[in-house]
């Protein structure tokens, strides 16, 4: 194993910021994590695997370890279903692309997200009607402290919107090292009900569309509405969508008779960021090298030099013009450090 030192962070982070790491190290399987992990001298580490979910707003004064375990292997599978296990370092639309070669189905609406396998389970990363829960079985983690891995299922991740276990109780302690999945493997059930994927197979005209079908709709409407990170940098959506109680949502809807909402309960409903930004008046709207991107509201963007310090001013000046406006609280969906 080789230590480096003075590293920049610049192309292990979809944001592009460029900060540096006193030391880095980039790990491929478990034997090395435990190595890695057992050094002294390091007061601080931090694992880094894609980078799509994180803000850097200055340097890392520590050891920086990038998860870079590869693999992906069918576990087992019956007539119905098979279960696939991909490790932490893969590049996650690699691996709905790999499914969808094999006619696996349950990851087609997830086509196109950034970052790797290793932080999906950690986000509940979602989109499109579709969750990453929704298609979990489990995952193996490192616990940190004792060393050894852990097995987790679906009811211990806890997983809740854009959130589980390992955001919550367990921050901090756990590196995910594999995500074992359970995939249909014909009569595929199929979810196009969200509005902007049904449109997008109405225009090729596909009446009973495949798993294929369906993640191409979604990368192209992925496409034509958020920026490429290896172009312009960002993260995806910077915030969640907001959960209120209908009686607050009734209440705007006397000054803000257009707001769109999705039922979440019989007395909660999801409000979407990206609206609430836009109608802020933040959308498309630069600030010299960085800025709210022009087409989604919901994504902060780097269009070249920004430093982290300025994004984040930035989603908090949002976050405050937001809750001034609407009297809505806007929580950032990306880790920030």
């Amino acid at each position: 194993m080789h230590i480096e030192q003075n590293i920049s962070l610049k192309h292990y982070n979809t944001f592009g910021i460029d900060v540096v790491a006193k030391y880095f190290i980039s790990i491929k399987n478990i034997t090395e994590l435990k190595e890695v992990l057992s050094l002294e001298g390091y007061d601080q580490k931090l694992i880094l695997g894609g980078g799509s979910n994180i803000l850097l707003t200055k340097n890392f004064d520590g050891l920086v370890i990038n998860n870079n375990i590869k693999g992906i292997e069918i576990v087992s599978e019956n007539q119905d279903f098979v279960y696939v296990k991909a490790n932490a370092g893969e590049n996650w639309h690699d691996f709905v692309s790999w499914c969808i070669n094999r006619d696996y189905g349950g990851v087609e609406n997830l086509s196109l997200i950034p970052g790797n396998v290793g932080t999906a389970p950690i986000q509940n990363i979602g989109a499109y009607g579709v969750e990453l829960k929704d298609v979990f079985e489990s995952c193996q983690a490192l616990n940190k402290e004792r060393k050894k891995l852990e097995s987790f299922d679906k009811d211990k991740c806890d997983f809740g919107y854009r959130n589980s276990i390992f955001k919550q109780q367990a921050k901090g302690e756990y590196i995910i090292t594999s995500v074992t999945f359970k995939l249909t493997k014909h009569s595929h059930i199929l979810n196009i009900d969200y509005g902007v994927i049904a449109l997008e197979l109405d225009k090729k005209d596909l009446k009973t569309p495949s798993i294929k079908d369906v993640s191409e709709a979604v990368i192209r409407i992925r496409e034509s509405k958020l920026p490429n990170p290896k172009e312009i940098g960002n993260s995806g959506s910077f915030f969640k969508n907001p959960v209120i109680s209908k009686t607050q949502y009734q209440e705007l809807l006397n000054n803000f008779s257009d707001m769109p909402c999705y039922t979440v309960s019989d007395n909660k409903v999801k409000v979407p960021a990206g609206w609430l930004i836009e109608k802020s008046g933040f959308k498309g709207k630069t600030f010299g090298n960085y800025g709210v991107h022009k087409k989604q509201a919901l994504v902060l963007v780097n269009y070249g030099g920004a430093k982290g310090s300025d994004i984040l001013k930035l989603s908090e000046l949002i976050q405050k013009t937001v809750s001034r406006i609407f009297s809505i609280t806007l929580e950032a969906e990306v880790n920030i450090l």
